[in-house]
């Protein structure tokens, strides 16, 4: 018979900086029918994380728990959940948030079991980082071998997978990076050629290195500060895929200026539509499964911070102090 419970989670009753992050008691109820306990063994810190914080993506009412990504172990089970029991390990990155916390309830249908081959560190690193790659490489451009692509913050949780992947694939992979430590790291994950970004033109950079032909897609989660320069970068019919807003928001453009610089594709995706239906999630997740254990990607937690110490981790990655994964420990 399962009961509420109190736990510690970290909050927000107002938008702002890292310091509105509060660590506190909240009540957990019961799972509802359909929904399950889970008590958390690792966090993911996503970008997303700081959109939500600062108020780029508006959230509910507040008080509210943040967060995005976890794995853990189901405590409790609802009504009417048959492919789940209690201590099976779980691990998600899905809508609504409530990562950020000791325990939370979640719909079942939002989870997916870990193979015994993951540690739950690994998982909560990988989810929402992971199950974005394989869909900007497996589904919103295509990736073959013999492309070329541009990935902008190539160190990044999302960047590593990205290239390792891409490699695998057969592309030539190009990756921009913020410091010649970071462009090592890059490298050391099948990134075969790296921009850095601080000290030269991404654009003309990227030319020189194709001979001026461009690149079949650019992944840039950059947003305001790189968009225009990676349309730039493509060859005629190419894809811009702008999947975040690290600089803040893209600006408004003419549509007609695709036409002009080669009938370019601009798509903005995001994860949650990626996986909304039950059965792409799981095929996703299992084909990330896949190449994490099958050694083909390799997930770098670089960074662990205390669930308590969350600010830090935040202010820590929004300076780009923090390289691939980052957990956080409950």
């Amino acid at each position: 018979m399962s009961s509420a419970t109190t736990c510690k989670a970290v909050r927000l009753h107002a938008y702002g900086g890292p310091d509105v992050l509060k660590y506190e008691d909240i009540t957990v109820n019961d799972p509802a029918a359909g929904e399950i306990r889970i008590r958390h063994t690792a966090i993911g810190l996503n970008f997303i994380d700081v959109y939500m914080r600062t108020g780029l993506y508006p959230l509910a009412d507040f008080p509210v728990t943040i967060g995005m990504e976890g794995a853990g172990v189901v405590d409790a089970i609802g009504d009417g959940v048959a492919d789940l029991q209690v201590g099976d390990r779980v691990a998600y990155a899905a809508q609504p948030p409530g990562s950020y916390a000791q325990m939370r309830t979640i719909a079942a249908n939002r989870v997916v079991k870990l193979p015994d081959a993951i540690g739950d560190k690994t998982a909560a690193a990988m989810m929402l980082q992971g199950l974005t790659a394989q869909y900007l490489l497996r589904q919103t451009y295509r990736v073959e071998a013999g492309d070329t692509i541009l990935m902008h913050a190539a160190a990044g949780g999302v960047g590593l997978i990205v290239c390792q992947w891409a490699k695998h694939l057969g592309a030539t992979v190009i990756g921009t990076v913020g410091s010649a430590a970071k462009a090592d790291l890059a490298k050391a994950h099948g990134c075969d050629h790296t921009i850095l970004y601080r000290e030269e033109s991404f654009k003309d950079r990227l030319m020189d290195l194709t001979d001026g032909r461009g690149v079949n897609v650019v992944y840039d989660s950059i947003g305001k500060d790189t968009f225009m320069d990676s349309l730039g970068c493509l060859k005629k019919r190419g894809t811009m895929v702008t999947y975040g807003n690290a600089s803040g928001p893209v600006e408004p453009f003419q549509p007609a200026l695709l036409g002009k610089m080669g009938s370019l594709y601009v798509t903005r995706p995001t994860l949650f539509d990626y996986i909304a239906e039950r059965e792409n999630l799981v095929a996703m997740a299992d084909e990330l499964f896949d190449v994490v254990t099958s050694g083909i990607v390799k997930i770098e937690i670089n960074q662990e911070y205390p669930l308590a110490d969350v600010a830090q981790a935040h202010t820590d990655l929004e300076a780009r102090k923090t390289t691939g994964s980052t957990v956080l420990i409950p």
